[in-house]
């Protein structure tokens, strides 16, 4: 991978990771379109996600903080285990398990056949019909210290569609949470902060993958990941206060244009599943 393909695709890692367009399909089709045929693949985009998860903490790093805190004192009894910080501590871990276990399960389907541009093309498509039934049928009633257990667990499973490229961990989780009535912000918060664990340990556990892919090396792989964690830092604000005024049909339309667009190109040959 020369600089330019890990700035460039550091760039597409850090507009896309936290809204509803899927970061994956948006790296294996650009590396396919401008570098060559070359799918940048699941190691480099797990690693470059260290990147943006580290903007995730910086950006939440109070609340952070302050979970992780309150879950260690209610652990040991110093404070009411139904603390609101405590349990959002335990949905976090409990609403991890799904994807890590999945993941772990079918490691060697989401590095490979999972990651044919056909498949990206429905999820984009398919997720985008999803997403725009839960805008229209969201209540946007509940806050997110209305979570209960079951309402975690659900959206932990909802998370782990995103193993398949195309679908958007952001996009599953939101879509999640306003089926289960939840604001449309809370549902972004919650995705932002469950997101952590799975994408810290995936990524870590993909750094092992580098030295041993003949198109990755050590220094753009740390390139990409750094401009990824700047940019994501933005986007997180941008959508942040987006979601508390509009609708996610922006990104609707965008998942149903860019299906079309990869569909056009795969037929004509542009590009490969």
């Amino acid at each position: 991978m020369s600089w330019l393909e890990a700035i460039v695709l550091g760039i597409v890692q850090g507009l896309t990771e936290f809204l509803p367009i899927s970061s994956s399909a948006h790296q294996s089709i650009v590396g396919q379109l401008f570098f060559g045929g070359h799918d940048p693949g699941a190691a480099f985009t797990a690693v470059t996600q260290l990147g943006t998860e580290s903007a995730v903490i910086l950006y939440f790093a109070r609340d952070i903080g302050r979970i992780i805190s309150h879950w260690f004192q209610a652990l040991f009894g110093r404070i009411p285990r139904s603390d609101p910080d405590a349990r959002m501590g335990w949905l976090v871990i409990i609403g991890s398990i799904p994807i890590g276990v999945l993941g772990l399960l079918f490691e060697d389907a989401i590095d490979t056949s999972l990651r044919n541009l056909w498949i990206t093309v429905a999820m984009l498509a398919v997720f985008a019909v999803v997403l725009w039934i839960a805008d229209r049928v969201a209540k946007n009633s509940y806050e997110l210290t209305q979570l209960t257990w079951w309402d975690g667990i659900a959206l932990g499973f909802a998370q782990a569609l995103a193993l398949i490229p195309g679908v958007s961990r952001s996009g599953a989780t939101i879509a999640g949470g306003l089926f289960l009535g939840y604001k449309r912000e809370a549902s972004a918060r919650y995705a932002f902060l469950l997101a952590i664990p799975a994408v810290f340990i995936s990524g870590l556990f993909k750094l092992k993958d580098i030295p041993d892919d003949p198109t990755l090396s050590w220094g753009p792989t740390i390139v990409a990941t750094v401009i990824a964690f700047a940019i994501a830092l933005g986007v997180i604000h941008w959508l942040l206060k987006y979601v508390s005024k509009h609708t996610f049909s922006i990104f609707v339309w965008y998942r149903l244009g860019l299906a079309a667009v990869v569909a056009s190109l795969l037929l004509t040959g542009v590009l490969q599943p």
